[in-house]
Formats: C-alpha cells, sequence, structure tokens
C-alpha cells in the first residue's frame, strides 16, 4: 500500500479561509469522560492505600509485577551502570546536550530568579525572597517511545533553581528499561527514580506513599490519564501545564530548501496522530515544492504511516498574500514550535506575539530545541502560548514578599490601611494599622 499525505491546501485568499481554518484548527482539549472516572478511581485507591495501590495498577497497566516498591525503585548505582554501558557517542551527546541546558537555565536563573530588595524614603524595606521547592515530582514517558531529553528538560532547571530533592517516575512496561533514560536521569542529577507510570504514579507523588515521597510539584508530559490525574491533583500540588498534541508552525519566505521544511514538518507529525504541522507561505510555487518534497521523503521515514494521518487528519499547507499576514496568522494559532524559515528572520520576529519557542533561520531546525539547542522544549500547546511560558528555573521557584516597615513609615502607612479597612467594615485591621500610630506630644 502506497501511503500518501496531502495536508489541506488553503488560501487566505478564498472566502471559505476563516471556516476552513478553524476547522483545521480545532482540537477538543477535553478528556473522555470514561478517562476522567478511571482516573478519580486511582487516585482514590492510591490515596487509600498507597504502595500496594501502585503495585496493583503497575502489574496490571504495565505488566510490570513487584513484591514490593524496593523492586520498582531504581538505585543510583543501576542509573550510574546504565550511563557507563553507553555506547562513547551517545554518552558524549548526552553529556553535552547537559552542559548547553545547564547553561541555559543557570543564566535564566540569574536573570530573573534572584531576591532583591529596596528602601524607600521613611526606611521601610520592600523585596521579595526566592526560594526553591523543597521536593518536585518529573513525569517521564515511556512505552511506545522513551524520551531522555524529556529528562534533562524537567531535572536540569529543577537542579538548577536549587530543588533539594528530584524524583523521577518513569514506566517500564513489562520491565523493559531504556538505558538512555536511566543515564539521563545520572548525569541531570535525578535524587530517587522508580519505574512506575500513569495516573498511579502522579497519585504517588502528590498524596506519597510509605515510599513515593510527596512532592510539592509534578512536571513533564504523559498520556491522556497522566494530563487528567495532573488536572485533578493541582491544588494538592502545583503543576507545570495540561499539554495537548505537539505542533509546529513554520514560516517561510520560499528561500529554505524544500526537503528541509517538509522534514521540519515530519519532526513534529511523527510524535502522534494527532500532532500538527502547518506551512504558512506568499508563494504558491514553492508550496507546490514542500508538497512533492513530502510525497517523495515519507516512503523512507520509518514512522510514516502516524505522520500521513497527522499531515491528511490536521496538517495544512496555506499560502498566504504576504509575510505580514504569515505572522498574524502565526499569533491567532500561538504555536508550540515556530520557526521562521527565511532569509531575515529577525524582520519578522518583531512581529510575532505568541509562541512557545521561536526557531529564526533556516538552519534552526525546532529538533536541535528538542535536544541540545539549550532553551527548555516543555513548551506551552493548544494556543496557550497566548499567556503560557515553556518550562524554566522559575517554575521551581516561589516568591515571598519582604515587608519590615519602619516606625516612620507606620505613621503614613497606618493612616492609609485605617481608612481602607475601615470602609471595608475591618474594625480589626483597622485598629491594628492605628496601634502602631505615634501618640501626639500633647497627648490629645
Amino acid at each position: 500500500m502506497i501511503l500518501i499525505a496531502t495536508p489541506a491546501r488553503l488560501s487566505t485568499a478564498s472566502s471559505t479561509f476563516d471556516d476552513e481554518f478553524k476547522a483545521r484548527l480545532h482540537w477538543s482539549a477535553q478528556i473522555d469522560a470514561g478517562i476522567e472516572q478511571r482516573v478519580a478511581d486511582i487516585l482514590a485507591d492510591v490515596r487509600a492505600r498507597g504502595d500496594a495501590a501502585v503495585l496493583d495498577y503497575t502489574a496490571r497497566f504495565d505488566g510490570l509485577p513487584a513484591a514490593s516498591m524496593a523492586e520498582l525503585e531504581l538505585t543510583q548505582t543501576e542509573l550510574k551502570l546504565a550511563f557507563d554501558g553507553l555506547p562513547v557517542v551517545q554518552r558524549d551527546a548526552l553529556q553535552a546536550a547537559t552542559v548547553r541546558v545547564r547553561s541555559y537555565h543557570e543564566a535564566q536563573r540569574k536573570a530573573s530568579g534572584e531576591s532583591w530588595s529596596y528602601l524607600d524614603a521613611d526606611g521601610t524595606l520592600l523585596g521579595q525572597k526566592v526560594t526553591p521547592l523543597d521536593r518536585v515530582g518529573i513525569y517521564v514517558p515511556g512505552g511506545k517511545a522513551a524520551y531522555p531529553s524529556s529528562v534533562l528538560m524537567n531535572a536540569i532547571p529543577a537542579h538548577v533553581a536549587g530543588v533539594g530533592e528530584i524524583i523521577m517516575v518513569v514506566p517500564t512496561p513489562k520491565g523493559e528499561k531504556n538505558m538512555l533514560v536511566l543515564a539521563a536521569a545520572y548525569v541531570a542529577g535525578v535524587t530517587r527514580a522508580f519505574t512506575i507510570g500513569g495516573a498511579q504514579a502522579v497519585a504517588a507523588l502528590a498524596y506519597g506513599t510509605a515510599t513515593v515521597p510527596k512532592v510539592d510539584k509534578i512536571t513533564g508530559p504523559g498520556n491522556a490519564y497522566v494530563a487528567s490525574a495532573k488536572k485533578r491533583v493541582f491544588g494538592v500540588v502545583g503543576i507545570d501545564m495540561i499539554a495537548g498534541p505537539s505542533e509546529i508552525l513554520v514560516l517561510a519566505d520560499g528561500s529554505t530548501p524544500p526537503d528541509w521544511v517538509a522534514m521540519d514538518l515530519f519532526s513534529q507529525a511523527e510524535h502522534d496522530e494527532l500532532a500538527q504541522s502547518i506551512l504558512l507561505c506568499p508563494d504558491a510555487g514553492y508550496i507546490d515544492q514542500v508538497q512533492a518534497s513530502i510525497n517523495r521523503l515519507l516512503p523512507d521515514m520509518p514512522r510514516r504511516e502516524i505522520i500521513a494521518k497527522s499531515l491528511n487528519g490536521r496538517g495544512a499547507l496555506i499560502l498566504t498574500r504576504s509575510m505580514e499576514e504569515a505572522c498574524e496568522i502565526s499569533n491567532t494559532i500561538a504555536p508550540e514550535h515556530l520557526e521562521i524559515s527565511s532569509r531575515e528572520p529577525h524582520r519578522w520576529e518583531p512581529l510575532l506575539r505568541h509562541a512557545g519557542a521561536i526557531f529564526l533561520g533556516a538552519y534552526t531546525s525546532e529538533s536541535l530545541g528538542d535536544y541540545c539547542a539549550g532553551p527548555n522544549h516543555v513548551l506551552p500547546t493548544s494556543g496557550t502560548a497566548r499567556f503560557s511560558s515553556p518550562l524554566g528555573v522559575y517554575d521551581f521557584q516561589k516568591r515571598s514578599s519582604l515587608i519590615e516597615v519602619s516606625e516612620q513609615g507606620a505613621q503614613v502607612l497606618g493612616k492609609i490601611a485605617s481608612v481602607l479597612a475601615l470602609g471595608e467594615g475591618l474594625q480589626a485591621h483597622a485598629r491594628a494599622a492605628e496601634m502602631r500610630l505615634t501618640p501626639p506630644a500633647d497627648g490629645k
């Protein structure tokens, strides 16, 4: 059977473009009601029975029976052995990526993650104290695919932020462990690691068990069960985001080799049938060339069936009137990954307001950002880049306000607070402020 991938061909000049475009963009973030109920049951069971429930679900869902949680915990020795056993080329790549990701997040911490304070005119100290979270949990997907890069992107910024303990959970169906994932945990500084996954792993991290420590925040991607579980435990713990299918949007002016753009579209389509790959370009002839490249390159891709389903179901090649219009459409989409495949990427970048990550120039493939460029690859999806940011050091820190009012400052602030508190009908608030006021010298 010959696979065919024909992303929708749209034109902004068409009178039906808006409707066609919205239909292509639509993706429901609503989780199946059946999944929601099963997840609720799993969370309640783990909360009630702890380790015993985690063992039961790990045996049932991952085909990994264990008599105790000790059999599901990966020791630091095992993580180091995994690293030492890798081929030299993989060890070198893992270490090089680690250095780049750590360097970026250290720069991020210096730029935005330091405590600060100042004294105002009356001697009152005001400021902010930045402190790391005590313990975080990172969820690393397993099963159909393994993602050592996810270990680096979640553990390294936590480590740089100063988090005391980093607890990793990763499913290992039928006990099959990915050595690159274990090695990544070793080089990234993971404190403890467990071979558990799914909603039961999220529950164990959120509520704590006799073996798995309760964490303050859970980060990392997962399937629909993991996403539902993270949503349900939010409030008990913090979470990073609810991630949808992966997305790439390429803004092209026709100057990049069409094979490169086709492969960039493939790079997200191969994740998942629901992933979305879109090309925006004002050159109809160039769009034809990209389609020809798709046709020629697809048969050689190992994940060609997934790529074809993704491109046929959610992909689009859109002819725009101009690059300026392409930028406006991009802002409407607010994509996870945004490539500016242009001779003048810095000309268009100022027009782009919403994206998880922006990749400038023909040589900056999205895949470099996934693995080793340095910035985090955990990014907002499904249009949430309009109000969300990539995972970073700031996700593993919290901020406390600092206020130290001087006696002189209390004379000014106390009167203001008293008036406002009385206006709200809160007399104790007003009295507390008034008690700090210095009585007049004559006692009146």
